[in-house]
């Protein structure tokens, strides 16, 4: 109890966390970011490919 109580009032670790959620929405930015390009690719990839059928 006396480690959480020190922890909460601990700067360091307050930034320590500030940085891990900064880290983890960039994450999951970065993720959305690449799956929407990689849909984008897929897409232009089966146009040729359907193109290069006809």
């Amino acid at each position: 109890m006396k480690f959480l109580k020190k922890l909460i009032r601990d700067n360091k670790a307050a930034t320590a966390i500030e940085y891990g959620l900064i880290a983890a929405l960039i994450a999951v930015a970065a993720i959305g970011a690449m799956g929407a390009v990689g849909t984008g690719v897929t897409n232009t990839f089966t146009k040729v490919g359907n193109s290069l059928n006809k």
